[in-house]
């Protein structure tokens, strides 16, 4: 029987002002829904969700933006999620969004574990003079005490204030010198987990299309695994930063739409 209220909400976000070198993203929210439903796959997950059922996914939709206001506009978005009883999937957009869905979140999952995938650390205390940059977003959560934990897997462009910021918040940061080593997330069960993947997390062998393509990185399958693995309940998370403008094939948005199956698979999977 079909649950009576969706597991989890697809939401855009198609926001790429806070980019601090190629726009794009913004129509991302758009391609990656095109690749759900594209006739070359199908709605069911590995786990064997079909995400098409209602009871497992809807689509909630774009929220209107402008460069007015976008934070407070996504954070009041993400907000009206919990209503359906669903929880946020929410489709950028560059990696800026993420700070205001999880101060939207954290309203009611107060003791959030942030798993946060990419390339980069995105801990700038500014960059090019904009606090809210695309990546300036974990130190913005970091300093409003918005997680209990960072754990950041993928990173390979660390830099030297980005490391004292790591230090200063306490982030625990696997970059891909540690994951070739075999170091993995340790997470409880009793974690509340966020989920926010940065599609240049992956290597652009496999997802070209990004921004700010970053050699030596995951494969899809690693991202894939660090999803099914997640020992936790999984309240929320965003896919950002993939590219449509410089992904000609469309394989980055195929990437990307096959993440957002298996996150809304596992948010089914784990509650039972």
């Amino acid at each position: 029987m079909p649950r009576m209220t969706p597991t989890a909400a697809l939401l855009g976000a198609p926001y790429d002002a806070a980019s601090s070198f190629r726009r794009g993203s913004a129509r991302a929210p758009r391609a990656i829904r095109e690749a759900l439903a594209s006739k070359a796959g199908n709605s069911w997950s590995e786990g064997l969700v079909d995400t098409a059922d209602p009871g497992v996914l809807i689509d909630a939709g774009d929220i209107a933006l402008t460069d007015v206001n976008a934070r407070d506009a996504i954070e009041a978005g993400v907000r009206r999620v919990p209503d359906t009883g669903a929880r946020p999937i929410v489709l950028g957009g560059d990696h800026s969004i993420t700070y205001p869905v999880v101060r939207a979140v954290s309203r009611t999952v107060p003791r959030l574990t942030i798993v946060h995938v990419d390339a980069h650390a995105d801990l700038y205390d500014e960059f090019d003079g904009d606090r809210y940059s695309h990546a300036c977003p974990f130190a913005r959560i970091m300093e409003e005490a918005l997680a209990v934990r960072l754990i950041q897997v993928g990173i390979r462009t660390m830099t030297g204030h980005q490391r004292a910021q790591a230090d200063r918040f306490g982030v625990e940061v696997i970059d891909m010198r540690a994951w070739g080593r075999g170091a993995r997330p340790a997470i409880d069960a009793a974690e509340d987990v966020y989920l926010s993947i940065d599609m240049d997390g992956i290597d652009p062998a496999f997802a070209p299309g990004v921004s700010h393509p970053e050699p030596g990185g995951l494969t899809v399958r690693d991202v894939l695994s660090l999803v099914h693995d997640l020992p936790a309940r999984l309240v929320a998370a965003d896919v950002v930063e993939c590219n449509p403008d410089v992904d000609p094939t469309g394989i980055t948005s195929l990437v990307a739409a096959k993440l957002v199956k298996e996150i809304a698979s596992q948010m089914q999977l784990f509650d039972g």
